[in-house]
């Protein structure tokens, strides 16, 4: 059972997402909020997979929101919903956690894929939406960097959300070992946070970014 929380501060958009995902038997929704503290407030109280964030909400906005969240509960997934698709504010909404980006005005017909889909591990944009290249850039200096199997499933298990406790655990090597190699491959790969270590993932063909 996926757990959601809806994060919007309109009633009505509330109810519409409530309406459309309680038809789905794998989907409970367990909290809503109006804003961006109830929404930090929810994932403190209850148990969540997936937060269905609005990008501009008063007070905390849904980004700053998401930022927060992603720091203290790295496995919730957030699929920000917005009016917008700037590439610009898509970028910062996947550099500050943000797992999956639905424009409102597809919602009815892609949210259920979307938040199925960063369930699984995998970033998801909506079709609507074609602004994204900057996560498919060439390398800066041509090919890229050559990883071993090893380094291909450890990030595979990075970006997919798992601890390092949970990737040593996977693999039967210690946490120091993990660090190490997440130490390497953002040396390696030339990143300095998640979100460019997704994008690397991308790049390399290890997840991929539905549409």
């Amino acid at each position: 059972m996926i757990r959601v929380v809806i994060a919007d501060d309109h009633h009505l958009i509330r109810q519409g997402l409530r309406d459309l995902l309680e038809k789905e038997s794998d989907i409970r929704i367990v909290a809503e909020a109006v804003d961006g503290r109830e929404a930090i407030d929810a994932v403190h109280r209850v148990r969540t997979d997936v937060i269905v964030m609005d990008v501009e909400m008063p007070g905390i906005n849904g980004i700053e929101a998401t930022r927060r969240i992603r720091a203290s509960f790295s496995e919730v997934r957030v699929v920000m919903l917005s009016m917008h698709s700037d590439p610009a504010l898509i970028r910062k909404a996947l550099d500050n956690g943000a797992r999956g980006y639905v424009l409102k005005k597809s919602a009815g017909e892609e949210l259920v894929k979307a938040i199925r889909t960063v369930c699984r591990g995998v970033t998801y944009q909506s079709r609507a939406m074609d602004h994204a290249d900057y996560l498919y850039e060439e390398y800066p200096h041509g090919t890229p960097p050559r990883l071993t199997p090893r380094e291909r499933e450890i990030l595979r298990l990075i970006v997919s959300g798992r601890s390092n406790r949970q990737i040593a655990e996977t693999m039967r090597i210690s946490i120091k070992t993990v660090q190490n190699h997440r130490i390497n491959l953002m040396a390696k790969l030339d990143t300095h946070s998640l979100p460019d270590l997704i994008r690397a993932a991308i790049k390399l063909g290890l997840i991929k970014m539905e549409e």
